[in-house]
């Protein structure tokens, strides 16, 4: 009876897996942002290892970057980041391999805490790295407010889902840096146009244009993408308008 209600859960097991995989390929597929793919991946690790607190963190460069977190961080999550070795969360990337405190996290050699995170007084901490093709992706970690100790299937199975979205989170994390990347260049391609409209219109040079931008986007708390697109704009209907009265008003 035992051996038969231990497969039925394993099939269960098996099936939300399979459930997981198939949503979020499906995500993927229709290009999701990635801290949709994230937010989904903390939701499913949250539900098979029962835990106070998870954390992912995504591999930018030569940081990790906070990217996730089952406790809502609005001011940290893509703000808060740390070198690779940093912490526990650091070990974990560098030598990429799981690491399990059941009590006192704090009083491990590799802890580094984080004043804005409350999830530093918790007593247990699992952290495991997500993978991709062997390459480093990102870090998740699962921890408790109370002394836990993991079992080897929790260990398991939180491997088992860094391997299994690894390849899932790079291909979010690089749409987004593309989507980044094209918006950088929109922001340049209109900044330079406002550029070449103030000095045209106030006969300065290149260097004076782009101060009197970055000047006005400071008092003004508008971003420097948003200010040039109003200098555009203005031009763009001025233009308009001595088109329509050359037009109303041809010459004789």
């Amino acid at each position: 009876m035992y051996a038969h209600q231990d497969a039925t859960n394993w099939q269960n097991v098996e099936d939300a897996h399979l459930e997981f995989l198939h949503e979020l390929g499906s995500r993927i597929a229709a290009a999701d942002p990635l801290h949709e793919v994230l937010n989904r991946v903390v939701e499913f690790a949250t539900s098979i290892v029962r835990c106070d607190a998870c954390l992912i963190y995504v591999l930018q460069g030569e940081k990790l970057v906070l990217r996730a977190s089952k406790i809502p961080h609005a001011e940290l999550v893509d703000n808060l980041d740390l070198q690779l070795g940093q912490g526990i969360t650091g070990w974990v990337a560098e030598h990429r391999e799981p690491v399990s405190i059941a009590k006192n996290a704090a009083g491990d050699a590799r802890f580094k805490a984080f004043k804005d995170l409350p999830e530093d007084r918790f007593e247990a901490f699992l952290s495991v790295p997500l993978l991709s093709r062997g390459k480093l992706v990102g870090v998740i970690n699962v921890q408790h407010r109370k002394p836990h100790e993991h079992t080897q299937r929790e260990i398991q199975l939180l491997s088992t889902i860094g391997f299994l979205v690894g390849a899932e989170i790079e291909m979010a994390r690089l749409e987004m840096e593309r989507e980044e990347l094209s918006d950088r260049l929109e922001t340049r391609k209109v900044v330079d146009r406002a550029k070449g409209i103030l000095q045209r219109d106030l006969k300065i040079d290149e260097e004076s244009a782009y101060a009197a931008l970055r000047k006005q986007s400071r008092q003004k708390r508008r971003s420097m993408r948003e200010l040039a697109e109003a200098i555009v704009l203005s031009d763009e209907l001025r233009r308009l308008g001595r088109t329509g009265s050359d037009a109303r008003h041809p010459l004789k």
